[in-house]
């Protein structure tokens, strides 16, 4: 994203309850569509009343002649380009009709065909860029200018200036200029325009923030992460407007069946003229009936039945954080009857913590060290648990040589001259170990540290399951008319507590990418479609072989990331059943704009045919369908149809909870556990236990087990 695109007004507010910037709305004389439909449309208002009252030709005459140019040039143009690529457009046919009509001395219909087609124009065009104002608005809460802080002394620069890494201050009422870390102050920052919370967040050191947010009355200096044309708003405004130049099936469909009957209207209008003239009947009528006939039997209602709803869902979406990545996925999204998520980072919040070190061949202090130092360069969940818990004991992780990360397996480097390997117990080539069932029965995840090939100790993990969770769930039953089903490289314990937490029935637990990838597929050849959500490495085949699928955006890795149908930027689980109802209302749209649109289309050519539709009421007609088919997908835009969309369902009294049963034999070998992404554990290994699990000692005092700490 360039950085003109960003506005330029100034981003400073008074520091009580500023005000949000408006977001770009176009002005209708800011099209040009516009300003031609009203100056054919002014053209033929002042040559009406003068061709009405029997006027001379030299007064109506060129005030005709410069509403057909003003209204007719630029469709005609559009359509002779079309001819030179040996394609029909319904522009030219318009155009043809309303030459045709001034052909016969039928200058007052010829010139109200034009107006309204030239109208009709400009209200799809001033809707196609109202629907990209809703998104790019986005774009105008981010401001042009921060203050960059570099060796204590204060410079102002262009947001695009901006490095990561960089430093910024922002005072009290000012916005955000970019995605980053607080480094220092404290303040509350109003998030609602990127992640939909009603009341500001409290930000301290440490916390992340979002370009283009609010700052309340505390000051901040932020550590830039990302770029402004990487930015939450920056990439929802990129992805959206990529979306809109992809085509769903339907309308694909629709274009290619529309040069065939587009060729077949024309056919068929020049038998109307051509077998009535062999009989005799009179050339003037014969040929109004005929370009009565092509206008009204012309598909511009239903080319416009298709796009319109699907952008307006896709642009509705992107204001409240999930992109959709084409029109294709929007469409493709409503059509799942099942779903399958992810655990960790998406089920649960994907900041687990390690509750417990259990030292076995080596004190807990010096396991948990390798660990850190083997861990750091990975970008699992579990992973940055582990350095973090490390460094909360005063142990800064150390440098990692030759690392290897393994998805659903572990990693591997090597720490001070030792090879260090952490992952799942199922993936580690030791023997059963006590202190890996003591975690598992807790409720957690059971972590197994290698050093240079024995079993140095485990770590015990647990994670926190989504506010949102169990509502999600609940409202994908609902919607898919199945159960959620979880897929899980975690260990069976840890992972059935979750699922019960949620109200999943069906858990399936440790399980390696390639057998997740497996299941999806084996339901995809039972002809079931399958929406994947997921976040982690281990989670992109999975994705890739659904027929939908979607990954949470902020903690999920890039490969996810760009492998997903569509991203939730906020990582709010409840939308993805919103992104669903959504989808499947913006079908409804389409399905009654074709019905709309077949309907008016074949009202008009029976009473073209059949009796005598007067020219001006057919093009009425006519265009006032393609009007009111553009304006019904358009609905689609209002915050009513996503509030809609997200409303909880009515109260699901089926029965919740694990389910014991074999497993599923489309899931691959069942583990007792496993990591959900890069390397987290799996089974019992290593030697004998040498007492009970050593728990970590001052920050990093130990969670509850998980049973309990969740409500």
């Amino acid at each position: 994203m360039s950085s003109p695109a960003l506005d330029r007004r100034s981003s400073t507010a008074p520091s009580t309850a500023p005000p949000r910037p408006a977001s770009r709305a176009t002005r209708l004389p800011e099209l040009p569509e516009v300003r031609w439909a009203a100056l054919s449309a002014v053209a033929f208002l002042c040559a009406f009343p003068l061709d009405l009252a029997g006027g001379p030709a030299w007064t109506w005459g060129p005030l005709y002649a410069l509403c057909y140019a003003a209204g007719g040039w630029e469709p005609g143009w559009a359509g002779l380009r079309a001819l030179r690529e040996k394609t029909l457009d319904v522009d030219l046919l318009m155009v043809i009709a309303a030459i045709g009509a001034a052909a016969i001395g039928q200058y007052l219909d010829g010139g109200l065909l034009v107006v309204i087609f030239a109208v009709s124009g400009a209200l799809e065009a001033l809707a196609t860029r109202r629907t990209a104002d809703s998104v790019r608005g986005l774009l105008d809460l981010a401001p042009a200018r921060a203050v960059r802080v570099t060796g204590g002394r204060e410079e102002t620069v262009d947001v695009s200036g901006l490095a990561v890494g960089d430093t910024v201050l922002v005072r009290p009422g000012e916005r955000l200029p970019a995605d980053g870390t607080v480094l220092q102050g404290a303040s509350d920052v109003d998030q609602a325009t990127v992640t939909g919370e009603p009341l500001p967040v409290a930000k301290s050191p440490g916390d992340q923030v979002f370009a283009g947010t609010l700052n309340g009355r505390g000051a901040l200096r932020v550590r830039v992460e990302a770029d402004a044309a990487g930015s939450v708003i920056a990439r929802i405004v990129a992805m959206v407007e990529e979306a809109g130049a992809t085509k769903a099936p339907t309308q694909r469909f629709i274009e290619k069946v529309e040069q065939r009957y587009s060729a077949g209207v024309v056919a068929a209008t020049l038998a109307l003229l051509a077998v009535p003239l062999a009989f005799g009947a009179d050339f003037t009528q014969t040929l109004l009936r005929a370009m009565t006939f092509m206008i009204v039997a012309s598909p511009c209602a239903v080319v416009l039945a298709t796009m319109p709803p699907l952008l307006s869902a896709i642009a509705n979406a992107g204001r409240h954080g999930v992109l959709v990545k084409s029109a294709v996925v929007m469409e493709r999204l409503g059509e799942v009857n099942r779903v399958a998520l992810d655990k960790t980072g998406t089920l649960t919040e994907g900041a687990p913590r390690v509750t417990g070190v259990h030292g076995l061949a080596l004190e807990g202090t010096e396991v948990l060290a390798l660990a850190a130092a083997a861990e750091h360069p990975s970008e699992h969940p579990l992973a940055r648990a582990v350095v973090a818990a490390a460094r909360e004991r005063g142990l800064e992780p150390g440098p990692a040589e030759a690392f290897v990360s393994e998805p659903g397996r572990g990693v591997r480097a090597v720490v001070r001259g030792r090879e260090v390997r952490v992952g799942s117990p199922a993936s580690l080539p030791a023997a059963a170990c006590p202190a890996v069932d003591e975690a598992e029965r807790n409720g957690h995840t059971a972590v197994v540290v290698l050093v240079d090939g024995e079993t140095a100790g485990v770590l015990a993990v647990t994670d926190r399951l989504r506010a949102g969770a169990p509502a999600a769930v609940a409202a994908l039953r609902r919607l898919t008319g199945t159960a959620p089903v979880l897929l899980t490289g975690d260990n069976e314990r840890a992972a059935r507590q979750i699922a019960a937490e949620s109200g999943i029935s069906e858990v399936r637990a440790g399980l390696l990418p390639e057998d997740k990838a497996a299941a999806v597929r084996a339901w995809e050849r039972a002809g079931e479609r399958v929406l994947v959500v997921g976040d982690g490495v281990n989670d992109a085949p999975a994705l890739a072989a659904a027929h939908s699928s979607m990954a949470m955006g902020r903690a999920g890795s890039d490969l996810a990331l760009e492998t997903a149908d569509a991203v939730v930027v906020r990582d709010e689980l409840t939308t993805v059943p919103a992104v669903v109802a959504l989808s499947r209302r913006a079908r409804r749209v389409v399905v009654q704009n074709l019905v709309i649109a077949g309907v008016c289309i074949a009202v008009l050519v029976v009473w073209d045919l059949a009796g005598h539709l007067p020219l001006p009421l057919g093009v009425a007609g006519h265009e006032g369908s393609t009007v009111l088919v553009g304006l019904n997908g358009l609905r689609l835009l209002r915050e009513s149809a996503w509030r809609k969309a997200a409303a909880p369902p009515a109260p699901d009294r089926s029965p919740r909870g694990s389910v014991p049963g074999t497993p599923d034999e489309c899931a691959g070998p069942q583990r007792p556990s496993g990591r959900s992404a890069s390397g987290a554990p799996d089974r019992a290994a290593g030697p004998a236990s040498r007492g009970p699990l050593e728990q970590p000692t001052g920050p990093a005092t130990p969670d509850p087990p998980a049973a309990s700490s969740r409500s």
